[in-house]
């Protein structure tokens, strides 16, 4: 787990992205973290993420399946070579472990916005990195 909070910390922090530089950062809590018996080596991790107002993230990986469900607010979410989209409490978005998160951010200025991401990873492996 203290892995797990080490790499958190890390990807809120920003990797040169001018916007992510000067924009609040996202708060990232551990839910839980469960090894797959019927899947070696792959474990799932579920995290909440809030987002204050303004806050960008930087741009980032996974190498997981990632599924994200917006429980307050509004997000704005994009992978590179996919569409960005803004999502609303009941939705919900999609990385998978080839996907380079290239947006990430609340989409209000004034309110903060929160959801909820379940990824499915290799066992010991970060559960964010940075892009390549």
């Amino acid at each position: 787990m203290k892995r797990i909070l080490w790499s958190l910390l890390v990807a809120a922090l920003p990797f040169g992205d001018a916007l992510a530089e000067t924009a609040p950062q996202p708060i990232v809590v551990p839910v839980m973290q469960k090894d797959l018996a019927d899947v070696p080596g792959k474990e799932m991790l579920m995290l909440t993420v809030e987002y204050p107002p303004g806050a960008v993230e930087h741009i980032h990986r996974h190498d997981a399946y990632a599924f994200v469900y917006v429980l307050e607010g509004a997000i704005v979410e994009g992978v590179r070579g996919g569409k960005e989209v803004t999502l609303t409490p009941g939705q919900t978005f999609y990385e998978g472990p080839d996907d380079v998160h290239t947006v990430g951010r609340n989409a209000s200025e004034t309110k903060p916005a929160k959801f909820v991401v379940v990824m499915v990873k290799k066992k010991g492996v970060d559960a964010v990195l940075p892009a390549e």
